[in-house]
């Protein structure tokens, strides 16, 4: 018998005696009687446990103090409180595992920093109940949403030799002996591990374009890693990555999915997190279920970034960075176009070549490549994707003026010669979803074990 089970079918148990195992709460002692607030992790609202003096163990069930862990056996019966339907006339409230009085997680208010140092602990607070049963919810939706749709799901490498972004900031992985390179003053990765230099991944997106020109559609879904020294609220060393690839699929149909998976996965954890994002709405972010179903009624608009800056310029507002062409958008200028401008999602598309990745396709203008952000109001930028070079020469010269090598990723460009074509995908930052879906404004609250500079506890 769980939580669940009493709340999802209150009328089929009500009058029949039942077992319950979880933890304490909160506990108010009468003289008479008591109320223990009681949990068992399977339910967002806790359950009243009422006890009285006939009991045989009565004076030391008054002892059970916050945190200890109980078996209650009682009978179900409608509760006389307003704001709940039931609650359990106890006959036995047993002892499993006791908890002393200076548990850190007595029902009172905590800073979310305290309670990122007691990360093996903040699991048992309501607001972090109600963040991760919104996480696990939200992967659920996703897997179904691509397993509906015929996706192959692609467990991409988390150990590979190749920077999917070029970027370098790659956590490397090794079996040599640190100390001794450093006497030596030399590294021969010729009796590393693998022969060779080795990393964690940054993406599973180039893994994930073999498999979708043998599948058609695949997504990943797992763990990624950036050695970037950032301590933004919005950038973490370790985290979840979705990212679908679609084989003969154009940017425009790119963007598409995009706004399709993601009103599918807000819908879902909306119609399956109630008593959670009513939580979220009350104490976390006035306005947060409003959010949420207007974006899922509503139609993203489509602009290229040329017109984005365009708007920007026209706006009148004094933004701290002014906005320019061929620059990125900042925070305050994707506020502007969700919030002001639009008030509704925004696609922005065709970027400038310069601050875009190597695989992304070159339009015919030269000077812009067919890739995409998706901005969503209140967060910002939360997808990006592109249609991907499926061209092998303008891919080749693409990497040869970005210096590149080509001798680590020969077989991303030997892919385009073995039955090539238009392809296209996109990725989520999950942690950035979780924080959309739940208005927690810091990655390190949304994730259950956050990895950042500095910081690799637990």
């Amino acid at each position: 018998m769980t939580d669940k089970d009493l709340f999802v079918n209150t009328q089929e148990y009500l009058g029949k005696k039942v077992v319950l195992e979880g933890w304490i709460k909160n506990h108010r002692k009468q003289k008479e009687f008591g109320f223990i607030s009681f949990s068992d992790g399977t339910y967002f609202t806790q359950i009243q446990i009422v006890y009285e003096k006939d009991l045989n163990n009565f004076d030391e069930i008054q002892k059970f103090r916050v945190g200890s862990a109980i078996r209650v056996e009682g009978e179900v019966v409608e509760s006389p409180k307003e704001g709940q339907s039931f609650e359990i006339h106890a006959n036995q409230v047993e002892l499993l595992g006791d908890c002393p009085e200076d548990y850190p997680m007595q029902p009172k208010p905590h800073t979310r920093e305290f309670l990122r140092e007691q990360a093996y602990l903040r699991p048992r607070t309501n607001l972090f109940q109600a963040v991760f049963k919104v996480r696990s919810r939200a992967a659920f939706a996703i897997h179904e949403y691509f397993q509906d749709r015929d996706y192959v799901y692609l467990h991409s490498p988390i150990i590979t030799a190749a920077d999917a972004e070029g970027a370098g900031e790659m956590f490397q992985v090794t079996t040599l002996d640190l100390d001794r390179i450093a006497k030596d003053k030399k590294v021969d990765y010729s009796k590393d591990f693998f022969g060779r230099p080795a990393s964690l991944t940054v993406s599973g997106q180039l893994q994930g374009e073999i498999f979708a020109l043998a599948f058609k559609k695949i997504y990943t879904f797992g763990p990624t890693f950036r050695a970037e020294n950032s301590n933004t609220k919005t950038h973490a060393n370790e985290f979840w990555m979705i990212e679908p690839e679609i084989a003969f699929c154009d940017l425009e149909e790119d963007m598409n999915i995009m706004e399709d998976m993601l009103k599918y996965v807000v819908k879902y954890v909306l119609d399956h997190c109630k008593a959670e994002l009513e939580f979220l709405n009350s104490f976390v972010e006035k306005g947060l279920i409003e959010k949420l179903e207007k974006l899922v009624s509503s139609n993203a608009v489509r602009i290229t970034h040329h017109d984005a800056i365009k708007y920007l310029k026209e706006s009148g507002k004094k933004f701290e960075f002014e906005p320019e062409y061929g620059e990125d958008l900042a925070r305050e200028h994707e506020k502007y176009l969700t919030e002001e401008k639009f008030n509704s999602p925004v696609f922005v598309y065709d970027w400038p070549k310069d601050i875009k990745a190597f695989y992304m396709r070159l339009n015919e203008d030269k000077e812009t490549v067919a890739a995409v952000d998706l901005l969503v109001p209140g967060s910002g930028e939360l997808m990006g994707g592109s249609q991907r070079e499926e061209r092998l020469d303008v891919l080749n010269k693409r990497m040869d003026d970005l210096k590149m090598s080509k001798e680590e990723l020969w077989w991303y460009l030997k892919l385009r010669e073995y039955g090539g074509c238009v392809h296209s995908g996109f990725g989520m930052g999950f942690e950035r979803l979780i924080m959309y879906l739940t208005g927690i404004e810091n990655i390190r609250d949304v994730i259950p074990f956050p990895r950042t500079p500095g910081n690799c506890d637990f």
